[in-house]
């Protein structure tokens, strides 16, 4: 029985192909950050996951017919009651796992939102299902145990400034 060599799957569209079968695309999660101002400094919004407790951004999965922009609005609003101006374009995007209960990991890729927060509501629909805290950059970066989202925050603090004009008033 003969096996097929894929080190040169380059040369051979065909192989390329069929090994492309066998890879699992990333899923993809649509996140808010969202940050405000409070006595002149900025805070972004943490909140934790529900079955790890892990410090994390308001995510979850794109909501079909829905832009993505608009996904990571809804996310901010139904996981921490934020209501504010989001931008139409993400900031960034992360790699992570989705850990699901029995110790199954889904990787996926996180498309990330800035939401400039207008209000926080008292009642939202996930209210009492996660703990919420508004921190310094420096101290969200600290609290994050992922990688990549603490990467994001470390590029959101030193391109704040610049953002911050393109984003909607």
């Amino acid at each position: 029985m003969s096996s097929i060599d894929f080190s040169s799957v380059a040369a051979r569209p065909i192989l390329r192909d069929l090994k492309s079968l066998f890879r699992r695309p990333a899923r993809l999660q649509i996140a808010a950050l969202c940050y405000r101002v409070r006595k002149g400094k900025i805070e972004v919004l943490l909140v934790t996951s529900r079955s790890s407790r892990r410090w994390i951004l308001p995510k979850g999965w794109p909501i079909m017919k829905r832009r993505a922009h608009k996904t990571a609005e809804i996310e901010a609003y139904e996981e921490a009651g934020i209501i504010g101006k989001v931008a139409k374009t993400a900031f960034g995007s992360f790699p992570s796992y989705k850990g699901h209960n029995g110790g199954l990991k889904i990787r996926t890729d996180v498309a990330v939102y800035p939401i400039r927060v207008e209000r926080q509501l008292d009642s939202f629909p996930e209210l009492g299902q996660r703990e919420l805290s508004w921190l310094s950059i420096d101290d969200a970066i600290e609290a994050a145990d992922e990688p990549g989202l603490c990467q994001l925050l470390s590029q959101f603090k030193s391109e704040l400034a610049e953002f911050d004009k393109l984003t909607p008033a």
